[in-house]
């Protein structure tokens, strides 16, 4: 049985959709786009608890991505996150 995931953090974004890459930066999950480009290739990203391989891969609000035990959920609204990490 998987380990149930983290509780996510909620990132909101301005517009309809993200891209993975995109978002992970948006979340500080990465540095830079540069970074994301291997995590993401090496399968260490899930998207709603799926491995998930495509740095163009559109997120919408409720999409849950994970990383190193680390969780942010796509949310949309003006609300300031305060990410832990």
């Amino acid at each position: 049985m998987p380990a149930p995931s983290p509780e996510p953090i909620d990132v909101p974004i301005r517009d309809e959709s993200i891209r993975l890459g995109q978002f992970l930066k948006l979340a500080n999950l990465v540095e830079s786009g540069a970074e994301a480009k291997p995590v993401i290739a090496d399968g260490a990203v899930l998207v709603n608890d799926e491995v998930e391989t495509r740095r163009g891969r559109q997120l919408v609000p409720g999409d849950v991505v994970t990383l190193g035990g680390l969780a942010a959920r796509v949310a949309t609204g003006e609300v300031e996150i305060d990410v832990p990490w």
